[in-house]
């Protein structure tokens, strides 16, 4: 009888060591953390022309299905003749344009002064030759150190985009203190997705 239990306590203790096992590896944070998915798939976006605002393109923007807060009609700020727009879709997405003429190198220059800052530490989710989204978190001298109740995480996310168009290249980017990574994964399908009128 004894024999018997510690053989069927043996067995549980061994399933629930494997199934703790798997448990923890389908939930693992930080593989999901690595992995940034822009997929083709515009479902809960709407296609909006720039062609108003001198801006000879169509781009997509998320709708209100995104649940984001966002508005149903976007908003753009543009001075007239200036090289600079903000289109904004609510409070929590705004997407920077800048006209850049015929420079063609703007992805290269942008992980170069990334490269160079030392306050903050820059991983890429997505390093592709005209989109960057990256994850900037500060780097804290001494934290090693100090106690664990000291201080909070400075962790944002980041895209930066050239694409383009009719000759023009356009930089697109997020705002300079970034957003969280689900508005960032947004941000990057929307700069996917700026094309030439002519291509619609």
């Amino acid at each position: 009888m004894a024999k018997a239990f510690f053989r069927f306590s043996g067995f549980l203790l061994v399933s629930a060591l494997l199934f703790g096992g798997i448990t923890a590896c389908q939930d693992d944070p930080k593989e999901d953390e690595d992995e940034l998915i822009v997929d083709d798939d515009y479902y809960e976006f709407q296609s909006f022309n720039l062609k108003k605002y001198e801006i000879p393109a169509m781009i997509s923007l998320p709708d209100e299905t995104a649940n984001i807060g966002a508005s149903t009609k976007p908003e753009v700020e543009h001075i007239e003749s200036d090289i600079k727009w903000a289109v904004r879709v609510g409070p929590n997405f705004e997407l920077l344009i800048e006209d850049y003429a015929d420079f063609t190198d703007l992805i290269e220059v942008k992980k170069k002064e990334l490269s160079e800052q030392t306050f903050f530490k820059i991983k890429y989710l997505i390093d592709e030759k005209d989109l960057i989204v990256y994850e900037r978190t500060l780097v804290v001298k001494g934290s090693d150190k100090a106690a664990s109740t000291v201080g909070i995480e400075h962790r944002s996310f980041h895209v930066y985009g050239q694409r383009i168009v009719d000759g023009i290249t356009y930089e697109l980017q997020s705002r300079p203190d970034g957003y969280e990574r689900n508005i960032i994964q947004l941000m990057a399908k929307s700069i996917k997705s700026f094309k030439s009128l002519k291509d619609n």
